[in-house]
């Protein structure tokens, strides 16, 4: 008998797209792999722009990790993170046979959220979201625009229909946030929620407001 037998961490996708709202993907990121979660990362080409032109050039994708580790701590070592690119069709999570458990696509452009409303698999970020769609696995969209349109909103319709989980980039004001990353913690815990993660990264509503 094997002398060292380990359960496999449980995986998750993470696309980041070129929506604004980079600390949102790179705080959900952290919370998963603080968790002890595999993350399969996916960076669209807008969305290695985004890390850089919002959070600085050393959240740039090839520097994320030490990024993480810096700004959360080293309990993002808990987890494992695998970069693929968008261009790769082959990867392994282009496949509904990989025992992936969700996949979130936080910040979500609009562009994305067209080609997954519409099953085009055109990159890896729309793959990875048809097969989770069609293997009946949590997909979790999070749209960051404003206002929005009527072919967009028609966009998140048709993907809470196939299945998904429209999760809007709306942090909300009763915890009392002081900082943007009390924002940002607040919506990575809703996210970590609706995948069925237990999370402490903001206190549960108890009916009414402190002070």
């Amino acid at each position: 008998m094997p002398a060292d037998i380990r359960t496999p961490l449980p995986r998750y996708v993470v696309a980041i797209t070129g929506a604004s709202g980079a600390m949102y993907g790179v705080r959900t990121v952290a919370a998963l792999l603080e968790r002890g979660c595999t993350v399969e990362l996916l960076v669209s080409e807008f969305g290695r722009r985004l890390l850089r032109d919002e959070l600085g050039d050393e959240a740039a994708v090839d520097r994320l990790l030490p990024y993480l580790e810096s700004r959360y701590g080293a309990g993002v070592h808990q987890g494992a993170l695998t970069l693929h690119s968008n261009r790769d069709l082959g990867a392994t999570i282009a496949s509904g046979s990989q025992p992936v458990r969700g996949m979130v696509i936080v910040p979500c452009s609009m562009k994305s959220l067209a080609g997954v409303a519409h099953g085009l698999s055109r990159n890896l970020v729309e793959r990875a979201a048809d097969v989770c769609l069609k293997e009946r696995k949590p997909l979790v969209v999070v749209p960051r625009e404003t206002p929005m349109s009527l072919p967009q909103l028609r966009n998140m319709v048709a993907c809470a229909e196939a299945g998904a989980i429209v999760l809007p980039a709306m942090p909300a004001f009763y915890q009392r946030p002081r900082t943007l990353d009390d924002l940002a913690d607040f919506l990575a815990g809703k996210i970590l929620a609706v995948l069925g993660i237990e999370h402490d990264l903001y206190p549960a509503w108890t009916g009414r407001v402190e002070g």
